[in-house]
């Protein structure tokens, strides 16, 4: 793939300027490791369910459950707790220092408030699995919750179903994202060989492209939740799997789309190793 003249203009600082506040880059790889580990759990599970040996379908914090169930699973929690804190670190880092150089242009604005937006989900997920590690909560889901207390607000439905359409739209762009390869911008390709560039660009195609329909599936069942005022319509990440699981070839889907998390979650790690940062403040 033949850099364009911003990806080589950052490739080139990067040797220069990723050499700051290395414990900074360290907390943050270590967050991207974490954050790798958590979606090739959640594609095993899913994938259990696609055969028929898993049970239900699980979201984060039900896999996190089912981890604090296994040996050395409270280890396991404690060490992506941690870790995605330091995922949620870099991802405010990234939202207001720009340590992943994406500029001040749209393009970069918009990326940035994602990140922002990345923080809260996966503080969200270390707390569960700081929780679960001192075995505490019960697990349960809060996607019925809020779109509840959003329908209950004045122009109630028209705020969920314009989080819907957000969903949706994400979606599309992590699709696109996937079958683009744009991410490849994103990483130091000039400290990785050739297996690597194309270990990562594989399964970054398949996993953004996963979870592009996953997270599409979310923003369809949310406007129906807006349509019907019903918060019971909502679901989540775990929902929207076992909605696409019920359809025609549903195990096949399912199935399909566990391994495109699992390889995600490779992707996750391979952006642990080689993800372009600049932290000097």
């Amino acid at each position: 793939m033949i850099m364009n003249a911003k990806e080589k203009t950052k490739q080139g600082a990067s040797k220069v300027k990723d050499e700051s506040k290395p414990w900074v880059r360290r907390f943050g790889r270590i967050g991207y490791f974490s954050f790798g580990g958590v979606f090739i759990l959640l594609g095993i599970l899913a994938f259990l369910a696609a055969i028929g040996a898993g049970g239900d379908t699980e979201d984060s914090a039900g896999a996190l459950q089912s981890l604090a169930r296994m040996p050395f699973g409270s280890v396991l929690l404690w060490l992506i707790g941690i870790g995605l804190i330091g995922f949620v670190i870099w991802m405010l880092l990234s939202a207001f220092k720009d340590s992943e150089g994406h500029g001040k242009g749209k393009r970069g604005l918009s990326r940035r408030t994602g990140n922002v937006i990345s923080a809260v989900i996966y503080a969200s997920i270390a707390w569960n699995a700081l929780r679960f590690a001192f075995d505490r909560g019960d697990g349960s889901s809060s996607e019925q919750t809020w779109s509840a207390y959003l329908l209950a607000q004045p122009f109630g439905q028209w705020l969920v179903g314009l989080a819907g359409a957000g969903f949706i739209i994400y979606g599309i762009v992590q699709f696109v994202n996937g079958v683009r390869a744009g991410f490849m911008r994103d990483f130091q390709t000039s400290k990785m060989n050739e297996q690597e560039k194309r270990i990562a660009r594989n399964t970054g195609r398949a996993g953004n492209m996963a979870r592009g329909i996953i997270f599409g599936a979310i923003g369809f069942f949310l406007i129906k939740t807006a349509i019907t005022s019903d918060p019971n319509d909502t679901k989540g990440f775990d929902g929207a799997l076992a909605e696409l699981a019920q359809q025609p070839h549903g195990r096949v889907i399912l199935g399909l789309l566990a391994g495109g998390l699992i390889l995600y979650g490779i992707y996750g790690m391979m952006k642990g190793r080689y993800q372009y940062m600049d932290f000097k403040r």
